[in-house]
């Protein structure tokens, strides 16, 4: 055969008749198809990962560049209006040049112009997520915490910019719970920072009347969502789910399980204010799923009750007599008052937050900056 014809051959389109079946193959072909994909996978993540990476850094230097232009020399809007044009005439088949992201360019390296984020990690963050961060916040460091949890979680823009919109800054790692004394360190401090208080359900429908059961069928209407509230990790297992227990019946609300804490999460849902009652039947459900549904390696169960409202010293009053690991946080549709960040820092007392969060409303960012 000629060299003519080994490359005809190689060029050919492969015929799917004549792909071996799969019981022919040698038995080691499963483990390298599946080795050769994660490498494929892998390459293709650092790939792009390397270059928004190094869109980031083209950004920001442009905005530097702009930056210094401007302070020097007085740039106004119609020089970045011709500035725009001129780069969209020399680059034709690039976007990103528009006078609103030159803007963003110039926002982005005034804001991070001591430490470069370019030079850290969270520069593989998408650049709308960075305009998101930009717009929505005005501190650095709460800045940086949003942006470490964006790239950490995996957030889409949207996520990013609902969970800013609800202050989970604010509300991580606030449930009033046992996990300190009852869960070893640092498992403790893990947990208490996988809860909320309060978890916003800002995606149900509820009627005036709603109960216990409307809210659990809201909650899994809506089940994606759901989860994204909750955070990583975690997996739905059951509404209701039937626990025989020596011949009695019970059926706990929701029950999830998180493969990061290796654990069964229980879920009781209250429309009311909390009381203490409620954790002992709490407490029981979770001790029945250790031993019928738990399997070896899984540790304890952990139990999330959400109430519509707490007395947070009556929670922790009756948190001290239980030794299995509980958190009791509320749960709203809404945070229609957010307390300022200059303010939050400084309140001494649980009782002022409340009484802060009741009064003051929610200012948002100016961004007239990005206006000019």
């Amino acid at each position: 055969m000629s060299s003519e014809d080994d490359i005809s051959d190689f060029n050919d389109p492969v015929q799917i008749g004549n792909t071996p079946p799969p019981a022919t193959l040698p038995s080691g072909y499963p483990a390298l198809l599946e080795s050769v994909s994660d490498r494929v996978s892998q390459g293709q993540r650092r790939a792009s990962l390397a270059v928004n990476q190094e869109l980031v850094s083209t950004y920001w230097n442009v905005g530097h560049d702009i930056l210094e232009r401007q302070t020097e020399q007085g740039w106004g809007s119609k020089v970045i209006d011709r500035f725009s044009a001129d780069l969209r005439d020399r680059f034709p088949g690039i976007r990103g040049f528009s006078p609103r992201n030159l803007k963003y360019m110039r926002f982005f390296a005034e804001t991070w112009a001591v430490t470069p984020i370019v030079q850290s990690p969270l520069a593989q963050l998408p650049w709308h997520h960075h305009i998101a961060l930009l717009e929505k916040l005005e501190n650095e460091s709460t800045r940086l915490w949003y942006a470490r949890m964006a790239l950490s979680e995996g957030w889409s823009r949207n996520h990013l910019v609902r969970q800013i919109e609800t202050c989970l800054h604010e509300r991580s790692g606030q449930a009033t719970s046992n996990f300190d004394t009852v869960l070893p360190s640092p498992t403790s401090f893990i947990i208490q920072n996988v809860t909320k208080d309060p978890y916003v359900f800002d995606f149900l429908e509820l009627t005036e009347a709603h109960n216990e059961r409307g809210l659990e069928a809201q909650l899994l209407h809506h089940v994606e969502r759901f989860l994204l509230e909750l955070g990583r990790g975690f997996a739905f297992v059951g509404r209701q789910l039937r626990l025989d227990v020596a011949g009695d019946e019970f059926f706990p609300d929701l029950l999830f399980y998180n493969f990061i804490l290796r654990r069964f999460v229980v879920v009781e849902l209250k429309t009311g204010k909390f009381k203490p009652g409620y954790l002992g039947q709490l407490g029981m459900y979770m001790s029945a799923v250790d031993d019928l549904l738990a399997q070896p390696g899984d540790e304890p169960t952990i139990g999330l009750l959400l109430c519509k409202s707490k007395n947070s010293v009556v929670a922790e009053y009756a948190l001290r007599g239980f030794s299995s690991p509980i958190g009791l946080v509320e749960w709203a549709t809404a945070l229609k008052d957010s307390l300022p960040e200059s303010i939050s820092h400084s309140l001494p007392s649980i009782d002022e937050l409340e009484a802060e969060l009741a009064s003051s409303e929610t200012t948002a960012p100016d961004d007239s900056s990005l206006r000019d």
